[in-house]
């Protein structure tokens, strides 16, 4: 966020303002009721009476003007009019910008910055003029005219999703907490992939934190789920990061599909002037990667120049959960983006795992531990395009364990499909094996945002005998498709027994 400092001087004369081309561009023609305000105006200090005072005896208040508190209140089309566009009976004056708004101290004071300025001033009665340095390249003209006149109206119209950004920057430097709130609240409404990496980053740059938080769900859910070049292009290393590290985020498939993420996104980090489709983006990716391993055959691609940045991302993929297939592994020791000591450590790791299980004869998590869950579980998902009955499986080692999922419009079920008979230390084949999962189910609308969602939470379930498991019962008449399933497993303790 960017400085603001100020200095009060005395009385003098000043150039006029241009308000009229500014109203053009952000008057009240553009009210409506989409953002409102309960405006409060202070009472009960000696300054701000002075400065009702000061508003003259030639100012007819309206009829209609209410009372709160016994206090009489301009109305808010009527102080946006004259006192805010006309600047009439102004007492104090704020130069910013290139610009001079004509102001009034009784209004100013809804903004805490400029409440405490002219509390913390010795003289008021020859310091009326206000001069801001405004450093943050955010804030403009246009949002500063928006600002100062929010101060004087109740309602008022951000019609431009993109440039709510710069209001909030400027209420924030302000101080204008209702305004903060208003652009916050916008800006939810508005996310979508054109904006969210915007307002992700204007989020975290002000301490929005409920847009902040709406931002990262809205990626989470959307990443993998809705892809597109334009937002893999904006989405910074460090969100990535955080993005891929999360047991949130709702995978298409299996965690191999989350490497594949990666490599396109880091295709573009590198290429960001390559225009092509989210269809063309994995061919294109492979075939720029493959030229650089010919040239370079003594080390990974993350071990080169280029891929070091990449590296604390790439970290983060679930390994493990990616060499129990056969297919998948050999994807990435054949694309050679990852360093072989990364992948020789989850190889042993999986297979010291594999030993360990054979020998306690481990048959899964015997309670819920969400930190292992949260860190370790396999992420993998499911589009059900139309209603019917499906039936699939998420292919991989699993420690042996041949879990089936079944969809209807009625419920969800997990099935264990033993065709053979246990044998002797066979950790695949136990009659008793125990799962540690979280199941959910995801629709969205046009825009990416969640309007059905539900959840099984962390649970365990034991199996015994090939049995199936009521997972969950759905209500045929509320849902709608595609539909996505979501589930996250763990189908061994990573403790030591």
């Amino acid at each position: 966020m960017g400085n603001l400092t100020s200095r009060l001087l005395g009385r003098r004369e000043l150039g006029p303002t241009d308000r009229h081309q500014l109203e053009a561009r952000l008057g009240p023609r553009n009210v409506s009721s989409r953002g409102k305000r309960k405006r409060t105006l202070p009472s009960g200090d000696p300054e701000v009476e002075n400065s009702q005072r000061s508003l003259g005896p030639e100012v007819n208040f309206p009829q209609e003007a209410s009372r709160s508190q016994s206090k009489k209140v301009i109305t808010s089309e009527y102080a946006y009019q004259t006192l805010f566009l006309n600047g009439e009976t102004s007492d104090i004056k704020i130069r910013a910008l290139g610009k001079v708004w004509c102001l009034h101290k009784r209004y100013l004071r809804q903004s805490v910055y400029f409440a405490t300025l002219l509390r913390n001033s010795c003289d008021h009665s020859n310091k009326d003029i206000i001069d801001l340095e405004i450093r943050d390249h955010n804030i403009d003209v246009e949002s500063l005219n928006f600002v100062l006149g929010s101060l004087y109206r109740d309602e008022y119209d951000l019609r431009e999703p993109l440039r709510v950004s710069r209001v909030l920057a400027t209420a924030c430097l302000l101080q204008v907490e209702d305004l903060i709130e208003m652009c916050e609240e916008i800006m939810k409404e508005a996310v979508n992939a054109k904006t969210v990496c915007s307002y992700y980053a204007t989020a975290e740059a002000y301490g929005a934190a409920s847009l902040k938080t709406e931002c990262f769900a809205w990626l989470l859910h959307n990443l993998m789920t809705h892809p597109t070049v334009e937002l893999y292009k904006e989405i910074s290393i460090d969100l990535m990061n955080q993005l891929v590290s999360s047991a949130d985020l709702l995978v298409i498939q299996k965690e191999i599909d989350v490497y594949t993420t990666l490599k396109e996104w880091m295709f573009l980090r590198l290429n960001p002037a390559w225009r092509g489709t989210i269809q063309q983006l994995l061919e294109r990716a492979n075939h720029w990667f493959s030229r650089l391993r010919g040239r370079n055959t003594n080390m990974a691609f993350l071990e080169t120049r280029r891929g070091r940045p990449f590296q604390a991302v790439f970290k983060n993929l679930r390994f493990q959960h990616i060499i129990c297939d056969l297919a998948s592994t050999r994807v990435i020791e054949e694309d050679t983006l990852i360093p072989s000591e990364w992948l020789s450590r989850v190889y042993k790791q999986q297979w010291f795992t594999l030993l360990r299980a054979q020998r306690s004869r481990e048959i899964g998590p015997r309670y819920i531990n969400e930190t292992e869950l949260e860190k370790h579980s396999m992420r993998c998902g499911k589009m059900v395009v139309k209603e019917g009955k499906f039936s699939w499986k998420w292919s991989g080692f699993n420690f042996g364990f041949p879990l089936h999922v079944i969809f209807t419009n009625d419920y969800i079920i997990f099935k264990q499909n033993l065709v053979t008979k246990p044998g002797v230390g066979s950790v695949c084949l136990r009659s008793l094996r125990n799962i540690a999962f979280r199941l959910t189910l995801v629709y969205f609308d046009s825009r990416g945002k969640v309007i059905f969602s539900q959840t099984t939470g962390y649970r365990t379930l034991t199996f015994v005998n090939d049995e199936d498991h009521l997972i969950m019962k759905l209500d045929s008449n509320v849902l709608c498709f595609p539909l996505y399933v979501f589930c996250n497993f763990l189908f061994t303790s990573l403790e030591s027994p």
